[in-house]
């Protein structure tokens, strides 16, 4: 039997209205850049050098078989310190890592450009956002005395 599409159209808005999930069909393919690991903790004494503030760092990876164009992409941290992607073209399988110190951009690591730094040392969450503002991943943590960094 064949329902009209006026029909199907009303039966999800009820669905969708009733909180169960959209149908299969009309959900969205997962994002595949995701953050893989943040480096909150830099080595030593915090000094805000260039050196301990590159140390700190986010790395992104795209986990896709399609290059991702970053441009207008966003990492944001809980406190609202933002960075926006400039031209990057994260290529299939690839990584790239956002220190927060002063540096020269290249294909796999970008800077900041900070003379403070973003993560916090106890806890903080990163957020990726989308040029349209979405949020794509985020990742949270509390510092581990065993550990500077925290695996997403």
């Amino acid at each position: 039997m064949r329902v009209a599409p006026a029909v199907a159209a009303l039966v999800s808005a009820v669905t969708l209205a009733a909180g169960a999930a959209p149908p299969a069909a009309a959900q969205t393919a997962p994002r595949p850049v995701r953050i893989l690991k943040i480096f909150y903790d830099s080595p030593g004494p915090d000094l805000r050098t260039k050196e301990s503030l590159n140390a700190e760092y986010i790395t992104l990876l795209n986990t896709g078989r399609r290059a991702v164009n970053l441009k207008g992409w966003k990492v944001r941290d809980k406190s609202g310190s933002t960075y926006t992607f400039g031209k990057v073209v994260l290529r299939a399988k690839k990584r790239v890592t956002l220190r927060t110190g002063p540096g020269d951009d290249g294909a796999a690591v970008v800077y900041w450009n900070r003379k403070h730094y973003v993560w916090n040392n106890d806890e903080d969450t990163a957020y990726l956002l989308d040029r349209k503002g979405r949020q794509i991943d985020s990742c949270s943590y509390r510092a581990d005395s065993r550990s500077a960094s925290v695996d997403c």
